[in-house]
């Protein structure tokens, strides 16, 4: 399997010929999603969530489809007939050769006084990648890599720490990683590499690695 990430919390995953990306949202590249067999969508967010990078996928594969929850499928399923699919915690399929793993049902807090919406993880291939979204949801399985939000409005960086530590993958990669300014980045590589207690790593956008 091959990790191409692209910018903030959009990463395309390849694997024999078939390409799956997951959240070609508005702070990712305009073609994040071109070429992509299956996209998955963690939640509605804008920097998650971006109709014009969806189209642009759908309209350049006729065969793509989508798996995303139904606070996102409600916005898209007209746009693109019988391939919106929708999901849930729990829930299991296969996307562009990939089996998926549906995990978690909440946005993380971002504030008391502001509603939570819906938010689901993805568990790629058994374990060998998960994806939250937006949430530090600890799936109920080994994890090989897993994609870090390392710095969101939700979130400080001793609960990244922590999730690190619960989650214990054997490796962590930085997502949600558009508001991090790289004056800022040596002091988190520094910080969750020494106490997260897994191999921490950053990819620039675009750059990929062989999982």
């Amino acid at each position: 399997m091959k990790l191409i990430k692209m910018s903030h919390s959009c990463v395309r995953l390849e694997k024999d010929g078939r390409v799956l990306v997951v959240d070609p949202g508005g702070f990712s590249e305009e073609d994040a999603a071109v070429g992509a067999d299956a996209v998955l969508v963690t939640h509605e967010h804008q920097d998650h969530f971006d109709e014009s990078r969806l189209r642009t996928a759908m309209e350049a594969n006729p065969a793509a489809e989508i798996w995303t929850l139904k606070a996102v499928a409600d916005q898209i399923s007209a746009a693109f007939p019988g391939r919106v699919h929708t999901v849930g915690h729990g829930d299991a399929f296969t996307a562009a050769g990939f089996d998926v793993q549906v995990h978690g049902e909440l946005h993380a807090v971002i504030h008391p006084d502001i509603p939570r919406i819906t938010n689901v993880g993805y568990l790629v291939d058994g374990g060998r990648l998960f994806h939250p979204g937006d949430a530090l949801t600890v799936p109920d399985h080994p994890v090989e890599t897993l994609m870090l939000p390392v710095m969101a409005p939700w979130n400080k960086i001793s609960e990244v720490i922590d999730y690190v530590r619960e989650v214990r993958p054997q490796r962590a990669y930085d997502i949600h990683d558009a508001l991090l300014t790289d004056l800022a980045r040596p002091v988190y590589d520094r910080q969750i590499g020494a106490l997260g207690g897994s191999e921490h790593l950053r990819l620039a956008p675009r750059d990929a690695v062989e999982l």
